[in-house]
């Protein structure tokens, strides 16, 4: 008799040290249905496919609550190898592909068939057998004609196009025996429109031979146009599941997005405030080479003494903006700050015309773990400036009065919390760790602080301490913040204008009060499709 669900996952939750990441939440899909699974960045969506592959990072954090079933049977699924006895497969966003393989060897890899020969035969071990080939060739080619494609099976994959590289990563899963359900996780973030249509035919035909799909996706166009059923998670929550004939891509848009928000005041009058405002940095057609988050042609104003703030999902290019400009990834444009043109892919000059970062990468780039505050907060201001030194015969040395003065000045304004400046930077909580990035950048005096993901990675306490801090300084020193998160509510919460990356582009810029609805759709990069159509 035929399940009536391939897979059930009911009243699933997890917590990661007392951070509750999933809570209650059930999930069920048919044989043959596309299923698509659509959230926000943080909504949940990762952790619950943890879950179901087992991955060894949900194991060893205390597991998770909730039950699980395959075909109707409850199965407790510890590694992604059970996940795969159990007949379920990935996709992957990030390819898992070996380049110098050929295709076949790609599909075949671990699953390899092999054919005895006369030292296999005199030894009696299967180790000695020698690859059939033949056999491997004729599966993969008919795993990829089951997809109309036409690459050779032969072909090594280095060097082939983005778009058959995908497809060859659905012919892998397909390829194995037994597979009952497929996760496609965003497989259409590096396809071109035309591939995207390919792959979503693909989908459709593997549903109709049985498969049950489990589509990922932010695309909320090709939700509609490939799931026959939705299912909305919003902050580790199951907010709705609908027919993909019963719902639009605006709603869908509101309710991936929507929630309660606390809004500052000031959003009331932000075009006002902003119009009479000179323009203090300008950027036209930035690009910059960041793996995972390329920007491909920005245009943006920033005026001065707003909080500007940047968002969008992940890997869509909004990181990207403020790490190219300031030199760490290959740029191309033009930036011009307060009128005067700033020379890309040149950290030391952006310093010192009056840019400062906070990297999103605290302890990678922001911080010298092992050494002091004070250290910490002087030490680029020590090297682009010149301030803090002082200066005997040929040599400069650290004016240890001076900087220990500014630290403790700076340690009291921003309330870091330390035994004092001459502590360990590592031993400090993530966000006074945060608010010592924040000192080293206010040391430079900056005209424009950018300031990327500075709430991630800290508790909830800190977090409001740090947004506290920003507005403080834009509000007291009248400072210029460009602020990247993605965390839509801490942008609407602080912010005068937000501009939304979609696909490496802005999207649109919104009031923080803008609906939930226009928020979701730029989000979601349908914002401008949809405009286009309604002007028509």
């Amino acid at each position: 008799m035929e399940k009536e669900y391939a897979l059930e996952m009911k009243n699933i939750e997890k917590e990661y040290y007392g951070n509750k990441v999933l809570k209650n939440v059930s999930l069920s899909v048919k044989p043959g249905e596309i299923h698509a699974l659509v959230g926000e960045n943080g909504a949940g969506k990762s952790t619950l496919m943890n879950v179901l592959f087992g991955m060894p990072v949900i194991h060893a954090t205390g597991g998770f609550s909730g039950e699980v079933y395959i075909d109707g049977e409850k199965v407790d699924i510890k590694s992604p190898y059970e996940a795969m006895k159990q007949g379920i497969g990935m996709v992957h966003q990030e390819f898992m592909l070996i380049p110098n393989f050929t295709v076949t060897e790609n599909i075949k890899v671990n699953r390899e068939i092999t054919k005895a020969n006369f030292i296999s035969k005199l030894s009696k071990s299967k180790g000695m057998e020698t690859l059939n080939t033949k056999a491997m060739n004729s599966d993969a080619r008919k795993a990829l004609d089951t997809l109309g494609i036409g690459i050779e099976e032969w072909a090594r994959v280095a060097g082939l196009p983005v778009g058959h590289m995908q497809f060859i990563e659905i012919a892998r899963e397909i390829d194995k025996t037994g597979i009952k359900l497929l996760v496609f996780d965003e497989p259409t973030a590096v396809l071109a429109e035309s591939e995207a249509d390919r792959l979503i035919a693909a989908m459709k035909q593997l549903s109709a031979s049985g498969i049950a799909i489990l589509f990922i996706t932010h695309r909320l166009t090709e939700v509609l146009q490939a799931a026959d059923t939705v299912t909305i998670l919003r902050d580790g929550e199951l907010v709705a599941t609908r027919k993909a004939e019963d719902t639009s891509v605006v709603e869908l848009a509101e309710l991936m997005v929507g929630r309660k928000i606390e809004i500052t005041g000031k959003t009331e009058v932000v075009e006002q405030a902003v119009s009479d405002k000179e323009i203090v940095l300008e950027i036209k057609d930035l690009k910059v080479q960041m793996p995972g988050e390329e920007v491909k042609g920005i245009d943006l104003k920033v005026f001065k003494g707003e909080i500007l703030g940047i968002g969008g999902l992940a890997g869509q290019g909004k990181v990207g903006i403020a790490n190219g400009i300031m030199g760490l990834y290959p740029g191309s444009g033009e930036v011009y700050l307060a009128g005067e043109r700033l020379e890309l892919n040149n950290t030391k000059q952006a310093l010192k015309k009056g840019l400062a970062f906070v990297s999103e990468d605290r302890r990678g780039v922001g911080l010298l773990l092992d050494s002091s505050i004070e250290h910490n907060i002087a030490v680029t201001t020590m090297q682009v400036k010149g301030k803090f030194l002082k200066r005997f015969g040929f040599f400069d040395q650290i004016d240890v009065k001076a900087t220990r003065e500014h630290a403790n000045k700076i340690i009291k304004d921003l309330d870091i919390r330390c035994r004092g400046p001459q502590q360990l930077t590592r031993q400090l909580s993530g966000g006074n760790q945060q608010k010592v990035c924040v000192a080293r950048a206010l040391t430079l005096d900056p005209e424009v602080l950018f300031v990327s993901e500075p709430t991630r990675g800290i508790d909830i306490g800190a977090k409001k301490l740090v947004l506290d801090l920003l507005v403080k300084l834009n509000k007291e020193l009248g400072m210029t913040i460009v602020m990247t998160s993605s965390e839509l509510v801490e942008l609407r919460s602080i912010c005068d204008r937000i501009a939304i990356i979609s696909d490496g582009k802005v999207e649109g810029i919104l009031a923080p009060g803008a609906s939930d609805r226009e928020f979701g759709l730029m989000m979601a990069g349908e914002y401008r499709k949809l405009q286009s159509k309604e002007a028509v």
